[in-house]
């Protein structure tokens, strides 16, 4: 299969969802989708954003840019996350209750618009295959996945990105700030603002594109692709401690994770007490 191909399978799909607001966070995924649906029917094409604590910064600033360049019809909403208690205890499926809150926010706005209107998620084949309880959420809100349609997996949808030309087609992934908390951490707004202005310097100060600074309890776990890379930077890492620890007093201790970047670890690893090797700074 082509490029080509696959497009003309999405295009057949977006050409049937429409009117439609489309959920954009500020991936790969959710700004391809954007893109190509507001290049096709730009008229009946609305992209919403979410922003809060638990979006990353960039990620909202990209939206923006982005959205000014294609003269995109964006709206950015508070999706109300931080006032469901459920969310913020992180369980297990808090994503469930993440999305459970965007989707009810998109069906909100279609009240107010056109009851007709169709909501779109970035989901790709891919993502069938992950742990992902927002997954409940959308079914339970009627949300339509155009990439799962079109069974489009996220290979694909990059390769579809670059062969258009779109300058973030290679843009490492960058879930929400709140999967930076393992299972049972407690979501808080300073807390998920210290992540982002973490990692942010982190990424600053080494060139890294992957840096995760999960949280267990009070104790941060910067993680990297190489983490050797970091470890021998004494004089940064000493600085990131004194860093870290002067602007919050919702952490104790800093630590480099020996382990190299994965995704979704803070789901896989309900404690610490397996993490002997971890390097304390």
């Amino acid at each position: 299969m082509t490029v080509f191909h696959d497009l003309q399978r999405l295009n057949a799909v977006l050409e049937v969802t429409t009117p439609r607001l489309v959920a954009c966070s500020g991936g790969v995924d959710s700004m391809l989708l954007a893109t190509l649906a507001h290049r096709q029917k730009p008229d009946e094409t609305i992209v919403v954003h979410a922003v809060g604590p638990a979006v990353p910064s960039a990620a909202s600033k990209r939206v923006k840019r982005w959205a000014h360049h294609e003269k995109w019809q964006l709206q950015l909403v508070n999706a109300g996350e931080f006032d469901d208690p459920e969310y913020l205890a992180n369980p297990v499926n808090r994503c469930f209750h993440c999305k459970k809150n965007l989707y009810r926010t998109l069906r909100d706005i279609r009240e107010q618009l056109d009851l007709s209107r169709v909501l779109l998620s970035g989901t790709n084949l891919d993502d069938l295959d992950d742990f992902r309880p927002g997954l409940e959420a959308a079914r339970q809100a009627g949300v339509r996945h155009p990439f799962v349609e079109a069974s489009i997996t996220k290979p694909q949808l990059r390769e579809i990105a670059r062969q258009s030309a779109l300058p973030f087609a290679d843009l490492p992934a960058a879930p929400c700030l709140a999967s930076r908390l393992y299972t049972g951490t407690r979501v808080q707004a300073d807390l998920l603002q210290l992540i982002d202005q973490t990692e942010e310097w982190i990424r600053e100060q080494t060139g890294l594109a992957v840096v995760r600074c999960r949280v267990h309890q009070q104790e941060m776990l910067v993680e990297v692709e190489n983490p050797s890379l970091v470890e021998k930077h004494h004089k940064l890492v000493h600085y990131l401690r004194a860093r870290v620890l002067k602007a919050s007093n919702l952490i104790n201790s800093v630590v480099i994770d020996p382990k190299p970047y994965q995704p979704g670890r803070a789901f896989v690893r309900g404690h610490l007490a397996e993490d002997t090797n971890s390097t304390v700074i």
